[in-house]
């Protein structure tokens, strides 16, 4: 089957730079010695040139959606989880018992499961946006059609303008389901020009007759997907998935509704390297929450260019790594916003020729 008409999105404009602007000069400002808060800094800068203003707003409803599916690949051995688990884990979001609940709760983020392509019924509420029933097993048969590529990526966009329309003002997309870093290791492998052994990682704890298993298979895999080279609508379709271009349409929507994002790791990374060619410039409107222990994750976020904020070996999924990075981001907003200036606090600035002392504040970097 060919591809239809590529799914268009509208063209991405930038994060505004005037804002971005207004937050540097104002960080020069505040009661520290020049860029002390490092990243902190350039963390502000860009929430404040997201939202188009500075000092930027409070972040008010970080929204976490994760995207559920199965994938026909896992029935041949290249996960240590049986397929079932997506369908549990859903209902494990659902009752607030995962991890992704836990850590969104502690920094005040909502979460949000939709199930794409879960291989079982799920509930109503959950499965509004459902494409069909797992991808196919993609070292033999393409993971999606044409017609249901199109869909999946539609039904992310329309999730993020759920949420955005909703309030929500910084986005995390998280993934569950069992077998799905496969799909995203060849996307991964395809978009980087990388080898299949360099790409595959150990998922969920595969042994070394997994791993040779999974390798593999994304081997077989990138040579099913060779004659679509690196158009991303045809990779989605062929070795991807039905959850790995929802999660594309949504983070590209996201963009295009300028609403920054907050990225996961490897799977969500994979279907972010996908929606930066739907949507060209998308990146900017995205940070990298983490690094993952997965070697395709650190290749996906060189090929973005993106720096992760956090390095802690975590390999989960669901959202966790970025939600172990919001209270940074929460903090750079509250820096920016929130600290007082020089000629506010009466503090002699370092370039002014006086002592601080009296006032118990140093503008010296005490390195």
């Amino acid at each position: 089957m060919t591809d239809q008409a590529p799914t268009v999105f509208p063209p991405i404009v930038a994060p505004d730079a005037d804002a971005r602007a207004a937050a540097a000069a104002r960080q020069e400002q505040l009661t520290k010695p020049p860029g002390s808060l490092g990243r902190l800094e350039t963390l502000g800068n860009w929430i404040a040139a997201c939202q188009g203003t500075c000092p930027p707003r409070p972040l008010q409803r970080t929204r976490v959606v994760v995207f559920a599916g199965d994938h026909g690949i896992a029935r041949s051995g290249v996960s240590a989880y049986p397929s079932e688990v997506t369908a549990q884990m859903v209902a494990n979001f659902r009752t607030g018992g995962a991890a992704v609940n836990v850590l969104a709760a502690a920094s005040g983020a909502t979460v949000r499961v939709v199930d794409i392509a879960v291989d079982a019924d799920t509930a109503a509420e959950i499965s509004t946006h459902k494409v069909r029933r797992s991808s196919g097993a993609i070292d033999r048969e393409d993971a999606l059609t044409a017609d249901e590529t199109a869909a999946a990526i539609s039904a992310g966009a329309a999730i993020c303008d759920e949420e955005v329309d909703s309030g929500a003002d910084l986005l995390i997309a998280g993934e569950m389901g069992i077998g799905n870093t496969t799909p995203a290791a060849v996307l991964v492998a395809a978009l980087t020009d990388t080898e299949p052994v360099l790409v595959v990682g150990r998922g969920t704890g595969i042994d070394d007759a997994g791993w040779s298993r999974k390798a593999a298979a994304v081997r077989d895999a990138l040579h099913r997907a060779a004659p679509v080279g690196p158009d991303p609508q045809g990779l989605l379709r062929v070795a991807g998935g039905a959850d790995l271009a929802a999660m594309a349409g949504f983070l590209a929507q996201a963009a295009v509704r300028r609403t920054p994002v907050l990225l996961d790791g490897a799977v969500v990374t994979a279907a972010a390297l996908v929606a930066d060619r739907l949507a060209p410039g998308a990146r900017a409107w995205w940070v990298a929450g983490h690094r993952s222990t997965e070697p395709m994750h650190t290749l996906a976020l060189a090929e973005l260019d993106l720096e992760p904020l956090l390095d802690l070996q975590l390999r989960l999924g669901e959202g966790s790594g970025a939600l172990a990075a919001l209270p940074l981001v929460q903090a750079a907003v509250a820096t920016l916003g929130e600290m007082a200036t020089f000629a506010d606090a009466g503090v002699s600035t370092a370039d002014a020729g006086v002592s601080t002392a009296d006032a118990g504040v140093s503008t010296a970097d005490p390195a």
